[in-house]
């Protein structure tokens, strides 16, 4: 559980992020990449990236495990978020907390050895940085350049819907907005986490940073002393990729598959249980299930109890998605 305590002075103080983060799109893309898992938004990003991932990338992948602790370090606070920024704050990382780091790092992942060039890094060395920054500039102009301007949008549209919530509801509104586990009770926002996790913000307000390659659940540091951040995900126009070059699908059955694309039609109609949408398909239960998981962890569907029954309907994402590939789907 993430626990993240305000004053009345930090509501006044808190705030979105104008652009997306540089260095935490790469930390989080980079778990994105190494994570098996089937993505109707990241699909066709993974394939075209994982051939370009430059060798430097391994000293990222020790510092930012696919699951767990990540170094601090990896993502300093900079007021542009751009990758200059990030990497001019990596280079100034101060020894204490480098070696800090570190330590965390070991303990959070006790049965991973750490390679050697660690140990000169938790020592301050300048070489061991200046390795790791050139690790980070190689690796965000191999895969995340190419889509950025992309990236930048989507990150703008989702600052753009929420500052409209704000105006309309106040933070209390934004908060529900965050994530479904969100539950806020003045003085205390309460989200779901893999770990016990408390940040007292004191007057420093909370930095709010919609990230690309946030998925499924906010994150933020470790460190409860550094600049307060909530790093959270956004939802996704799922053809952006096909921005970075080639053509885009012609079809909702090119972009999403034919049996998911058949799914998005059939709950857009109207809220449906899986055994109807089963049965709608004649696919086994199994099948429907699946695939409407998919797309709800891509933001095109939405599942929600009622009593004993889970119905299963399109958001508004997915069906913007239809009205723009009214494309016949054939078996």
């Amino acid at each position: 559980m993430l626990r993240i305590h305000f004053t009345g002075a930090d509501l006044a103080r808190t705030r979105f992020s104008r652009e997306p983060d540089a260095m935490w799109e790469l930390m989080l893309s980079l778990n994105r990449l190494r994570r098996r898992e089937h993505s109707v938004v990241y699909g066709e990003w993974k394939r075209r990236t994982l051939r370009r991932v430059p060798s430097l990338t391994r000293r990222l992948t020790t510092l930012a495990p696919p699951r767990g602790y990540t170094v601090d370090f990896l993502t300093p606070r900079t007021e542009s978020g751009s990758l200059e920024a990030g990497i001019e704050g990596l280079r100034r990382t101060p020894r204490q907390r480098l070696r800090a780091d570190l330590e965390e790092l070991s303990h959070w992942h006790p049965t991973t050895r750490l390679p050697s060039w660690t140990h000169d890094l938790a020592a301050g060395s300048t070489q061991g940085v200046e390795a790791v920054a050139t690790a980070a500039d190689a690796y965000f102009q191999a895969c995340l350049s190419p889509y950025w301007s992309q990236i930048r949008v989507e990150v703008g549209k989702d600052r753009t819907r929420r500052s409209r919530v704000l105006s309309e509801g106040g933070w209390e509104a934004v908060f529900a907005t965050l994530h479904p586990s969100a539950r806020w009770s003045y003085p205390v926002l309460e989200l779901d986490y893999p770990a016990e996790h408390d940040i007292h913000l004191e007057g420093r307000g909370l930095i709010l940073q919609p990230s690309f390659f946030c998925r499924q659940a906010p994150v933020t540091l470790r460190d409860p002393e550094l600049p307060p951040i909530l790093v959270y995900p956004i939802e996704h126009d799922p053809a952006w990729a096909h921005g970075g070059g080639g053509d885009p699908p012609k079809t909702l059955a090119d972009l999403l598959g034919l049996t998911r694309a058949r799914v998005l039609e059939v709950v857009a109609l109207g809220a449906c249980t899986t055994s109807e949408l089963a049965r709608r398909l004649r696919v086994p239960p199994s099948t429907a299930s699946r695939q409407v998981t998919t797309l709800r962890e891509a933001g095109l569907a939405t599942s929600q109890r009622h009593g004993q029954t889970v119905l299963h309907a399109a958001t508004h994402l997915g069906t913007a998605l239809l009205n723009g590939h009214r494309h016949a789907l054939t078996e």
